[in-house]
């Protein structure tokens, strides 16, 4: 999704990490993120390499992120 004209971006208040990268040079980041100046929240998307260009993403409270934690936790391994 390209950042159209009177679109605000969202501001990164922190990278947190790269969980994967595309052949075509995106990454799958998780980032927290503030939307439209409101509280910063947990942001999972892809981002070209310039933060110019973002994929549709899911975002998170803190209690959701922790509530995703523990199931993750709580899984067996994946094979």
């Amino acid at each position: 999704m390209a950042m159209s004209e009177g679109f605000t971006p969202p501001d990164i208040k922190k990278n947190i990490g790269v969980l994967s990268t595309s052949k075509s040079g995106w990454n799958l980041e998780l980032n927290f993120v503030s939307w439209g100046g409101r509280p910063a929240k947990y942001d999972i998307r892809s981002w070209d390499s310039e933060h110019q260009k973002m994929g549709k993403g899911v975002t998170f409270t803190n209690d959701e992120l922790c509530a995703l934690k523990n199931l993750l936790n709580g899984m067996e391994e994946l094979n």
